[in-house]
């Protein structure tokens, strides 16, 4: 049966229970729901509602004119599930593996930097989410809670995401500290050699030094459950803070780390941390097909393609576009984890179907995290996971492990 989070909050699993004659059911079983949401659009319109506009919009926004963010969503919109009405099966499972990890699904929640700006605590909140329902986590450089103080909270292990800095000693410092928390995989961004220019953000004043203006304060106002609570919690970048002298808020670790982030991740970077890091080593950033092939010939385990949530290159491809080239590239050995775009579980089938091996989930996740804390983040892993069986159940899909061949068609079909 396909994994549940198996909490009061839900209720009892029915997904892919069987009648007494071990036959599959003959009429479908109730939808069941959480008492925080029906469905994701609810977790969006509560975050919405309580996120001031200037830190709803950095979550939401992309690049420039968000044309590749609109591609990614166009383009997996595009694609079809092919329907089977006659191949049901009574048992399916979405379990796997994915990032040198077991999963009770295709799913990892990706970094995020600065999440406590929509919750308070909330790598923590994260984590502890992510270990429950049994996906792997990945915490940021740029996280809130810093890797000591999830390592001790967050219940299981997790993933540590590592953007470079221009000190290779602050590197192996924090590499140092990723392995003391026995974190099993270390993923890299390599796309970050500029910071895309993110309209939302500068219209909004979101530059550093913050430029405050006076609808941010009448905005302000009209939240003030946020605003107790940024208050009381007061984030920091945690991970930088200890290398940062006399920085201790997010404003002063932000202006201290931004000259010294490195950019430009070259192959020798990516050779000397496959020499300093012994666990699974995971690129994440990359969309070409020869990028992913020098990748994985420097050694990593898994790449994970992803054009960072259209925040980076306007005008770049969308990854469901790219993955079938991709893997056409690099042939069915290597991981290919797919990122950008993904909101629903019927997005991850589609994105198997299309020849990745998993997702990695952002905003999905963060709308949960914003609305209710810890407990939006297992809603949401929650609605993933009811869709992509819901998924399964209709294409005639018994397992994420083996797929029905033709399972995804469209425009892009032809890769």
């Amino acid at each position: 049966m396909n994994e549940q989070f198996d909490s009061p909050l839900f209720g009892t699993p029915v997904a892919g229970t069987e009648d007494s004659d071990g036959q599959a059911p003959r009429r479908s079983a109730m939808i069941r729901t959480s008492p925080l949401a029906n469905h994701a659009g609810d977790l969006k319109s509560l975050a919405r509602r309580r996120l001031p506009r200037i830190v709803y919009d950095f979550l939401e926004g992309g690049s420039h004119d968000e044309i590749t963010m609109r591609r990614n969503r166009a383009d997996f919109d595009a694609l079809f599930l092919r329907q089977r009405v006659f191949d049901h099966f009574a048992v399916r499972t979405s379990q796997t593996s994915i990032l040198g990890q077991r999963a009770s699904m295709p799913v990892g929640l990706a970094p995020i930097g600065m999440s406590g700006v929509f919750y308070p605590r909330a790598e923590i909140c994260v984590a502890r989410a992510a270990a429950a329902f049994g996906v792997p986590y990945c915490l940021s450089t740029l996280a809130t809670c810093s890797i000591e103080e999830v390592s001790a909270a967050a219940g299981g292990p997790f993933l540590f995401q590592l953007f470079m800095m221009k000190d290779r000693a602050i590197n192996a410092s924090l590499l140092e500290r990723a392995a003391e928390a026995k974190c099993p995989g270390l993923v890299v961004n390599v796309d970050t050699a500029v910071q895309g220019r993110r309209n939302r953000d500068l219209d909004n004043g979101v530059t550093i030094p913050l430029n405050l203006r006076l609808w941010h304060l009448f905005d302000l106002v009209r939240r003030p459950r946020w605003v107790v609570r940024y208050l009381g919690n007061k984030p920091t970048l945690a991970n930088l803070a200890p290398y940062a002298p006399g920085g201790k808020d997010l404003a002063s670790v932000s202006d201290w780390a931004e000259p010294r982030f490195k950019g430009a991740v070259h192959t020798e970077d990516l050779e000397w941390l496959r020499q300093q890091w012994p666990g699974t080593l995971i690129v994440k950033g990359v969309l070409d097909p020869e990028d992913v092939k020098i990748a994985l010939d420097l050694g990593a385990d898994s790449v994970v393609v992803s054009n960072h949530g259209g925040r980076q290159l306007e005008g770049a491809p969308s990854t469901i576009e790219m993955i079938p080239r991709i893997r056409d590239t690099v042939g069915d050995d290597a991981e290919l984890i797919l990122d950008s775009g993904v909101r629903s579980g019927f997005d991850v089938l589609k994105a198997l179907g299309r020849g990745a091996n998993g997702c990695l989930v952002g905003r999905a996740y963060i709308y949960g995290l914003a609305a209710h804390g810890e407990q939006g983040v297992a809603a949401a892993l929650h609605l993933l996971s009811q869709e992509l069986d819901e998924a399964m159940t209709l294409t005639g899909t018994a397992s994420v492990n083996a797929l029905p061949e033709n399972l995804v068609f469209g425009p892009s079909s032809s890769g």
